[in-house]
């Protein structure tokens, strides 16, 4: 019984000097950003990105809200595609007549990344299926504040297989960036400012999941702007199955485990290289290509254009890096 309360209370001990640990350590690492771009032929970039300036390693580990429930999504099973293109960009193919496929969005200082990968891929295929008539922006908002129960814990997390499974049972309503006055529901976390200075509350404060309100702000009807999903499901983690996925239906959502490197991207094809892990953060896969013999897959973030490459990366593409190719799931609009 003694044994038991002194192991307990050395793992509460560690456990409170590694959280005092994150909030001293700033997200942006000079020494990160050296030892990345002296690695001879490296194969990515590493700078300041001004999405971290301020922000401290526990503020940049709650923007990775991933979580696992334990359960194992059931896989498609899909003949996978002849002659798949050495190089595939969903904004080439389809971002003329579905401008959505171009978007990056802001998930702000809330955990809400396995949402917005969701209603990001979401959005896109509702375009692609109808070949364009129309391109309704799909709330993020209505995940993280009225799936709580199902798909997680809204700001500080949730699972992204559950978001699709809300999506063929309840629906999403529209709705666009903060403060955007577009579509149902738009998103209800407030922006932020990268600087002490700023007007705005700073990026990384810790804010509460708003609260479910299941009223248009555009004066819609709640449920008839539910837009639902016919079927949900995960995508085997072999990249020709990932590839068909994409090139048949869209975007697909993807999810990966992110290491302190990586708040440092600029550019190139991503590897983890150094740093500590932060956790599982959700994102939109749109294409894949070749640099400079590098495999990659193309990636859209929700971390604001003032992040990476415009908001975009690339992750080495064969290898599962950082579990990217193990964690996809999809589903097909009604």
């Amino acid at each position: 019984m003694q044994t038991t309360s002194l192991l307990g209370c050395l793992l509460f001990m560690i456990a409170t000097v590694s959280a005092r640990s994150l909030k001293d350590t700033p997200a942006v690492s000079h020494d990160l950003i050296r030892h990345v771009n002296q690695i001879p032929n490296g194969g990515w970039t590493a700078g300041v990105n001004r999405h971290f300036e301020g922000m401290n390693m526990a503020q940049a580990k709650r923007l990775c809200g991933v979580l696992d429930n334990g359960v194992a999504p059931q896989h498609i099973k899909r003949t996978v595609a002849e002659n798949i293109p050495a190089t595939f960009d969903a904004r080439a193919q389809w971002g003329s007549e579905c401008p959505s496929v171009n978007d990056i969005r802001d998930q702000g200082s809330c955990g809400s990344c396995w949402a917005f990968g969701a209603a990001e891929a979401m959005t896109d295929r509702i375009c692609i299926a109808n070949k364009g008539a129309s391109n309704p922006p799909l709330s993020a908002e209505d995940l993280v504040s009225c799936c709580v129960l199902v798909c997680g814990m809204g700001c500080d997390g949730g699972v992204p297989l559950m978001a699709w499974l809300y999506y063929t049972t309840s629906g999403v309503v529209t709705g666009g960036p903060y403060d955007s006055n577009v579509g149902c529901y738009p998103y209800q976390v407030a922006a932020c400012d990268h600087h002490v200075n700023g007007t705005l509350q700073p990026c990384g404060a810790e804010l509460p999941t708003p609260s479910c309100n299941q009223t248009c702000a555009d004066g819609a009807d709640w449920v008839g702007d539910k837009h639902f999903g016919s079927t949900f499901y995960g995508v085997s983690a072999n990249v020709a199955a990932i590839q068909t996925e994409i090139l048949t239906h869209g975007p697909v959502e993807g999810a990966f485990t992110v290491f302190a490197d990586f708040l440092n991207y600029k550019s190139g094809v991503y590897y983890y290289v150094s740093g500590d892990e932060l956790g599982g953060h959700a994102i939109k896969i749109l294409g894949w290509g070749t640099e400079n013999g590098i495999d990659y897959w193309l990636v859209a973030n929700s971390w604001n254009e003032d992040w990476g490459d415009n908001g975009f990366f690339k992750i080495r593409r064969g290898t599962d890096e950082c579990g990217i190719e193990s964690g996809v799931v999809a589903g097909l609009p009604k």
